[in-house]
């Protein structure tokens, strides 16, 4: 696995506490303290350290991305530290001043995007541009912080000639998604993929059969086991940050991307949809 590969997957051990039951905690815990040393270990090692027995050893490194501990370990091992200690979950303490907030804040933002990136598949894209362009309508889908992502999802795509449909109130979202058929598809977007509202929403849409995209940062979350295709959104929180702000930057990015993408496969209707609402505003506007 490339080191690309293995900063995405260390990214997801900082996200959430919740998401890992109490061994796989004090795996994350005894990773974090020390991956050079979580590097050297073989798997024997690690259980002896940890205390934790190497099969619960090899199913936690296979439930964050790695088909072996051999590949989990090696993917450590890639990842080189350039200069000084490696803080990929360092946090913005109470003696920062105003230029390294700035900076920690600008980096997490950068972090986020290029472990996104590197954790998109292209195969994945293709597929969800594919339902985008041959949908009869798409809906996008966001409760709270994810909302902004849903509408600017929306407000891009009016740009092209997909039809598509959002709204930030919770009921009429649900009254949307359920008058989707099999013909339609949606792109629901969670940060935690755990949201109990945007989960309900979920399962109408698969009773609807109503195929739809994931845009989440965990991959094994609720959202993420009953959606057709996901995107990950993947970034390394600071605290002070609770509402995932970089990985709303990821997010917005990876509907950049979808939109882009459909852009470029329908050039010239995308245009024409372009040109007309250019002219419809520019003429209001001299009214």
């Amino acid at each position: 696995m490339k080191e690309s590969q293995a900063r995405a997957i260390l990214a997801q051990l900082s996200q959430g506490p919740n998401n890992y039951n109490q061994t796989e905690s004090k795996l994350v815990s005894y990773i974090k303290e020390d991956l050079d040393q979580a590097a050297a270990d073989t798997i024997q090692s690690m259980a002896e350290k940890t205390k934790v027995s190497t099969a619960s050893i090899s199913r936690f490194v296979k439930k964050i991305g790695f088909s072996s501990y051999r590949d989990f370990s090696m993917a450590l091992a890639s990842y080189k530290q350039k200069e000084g200690p490696l803080d990929l979950f360092g946090e913005i303490s109470d003696d920062d001043n105003t230029k390294a907030i700035a900076q920690k804040v600008f980096s997490g933002a950068q972090n986020a995007l290029m472990m996104t990136s590197d954790a998109l598949p292209a195969e994945n894209l293709d597929k969800a541009l594919s339902w985008l362009v041959s949908a009869k309508r798409v809906g996008f889908f966001g409760i709270g912080g994810s909302s902004i992502v849903a509408f600017n999802a929306y407000h891009k795509f009016l740009r092209t000639p997909i039809d598509v449909i959002s709204h930030p109130d919770y009921d009429i979202q649900l009254m949307q998604a359920v008058k989707l058929t099999p013909q339609d598809m949606a792109v629901v977007i969670s940060h935690s993929g755990r949201n109990d509202d945007t989960l309900f929403l979920a399962q109408k849409l698969k009773e609807h059969q109503v195929p739809f995209i994931a845009i989440t940062s965990f991959a094994d979350s609720p959202l993420a086991q009953i959606a057709d295709i996901v995107l990950l959104s993947l970034a390394e929180e600071v605290n002070y940050r609770s509402e995932s702000m970089s990985s709303l930057i990821a997010q917005l990015t990876i509907v950049d991307t979808l939109f882009t993408l459909a852009g470029s496969k329908l050039p010239k209707a995308t245009q024409a949809v372009v040109d007309t609402m250019r002219d419809v505003i520019e003429g209001t506007r001299r009214h």
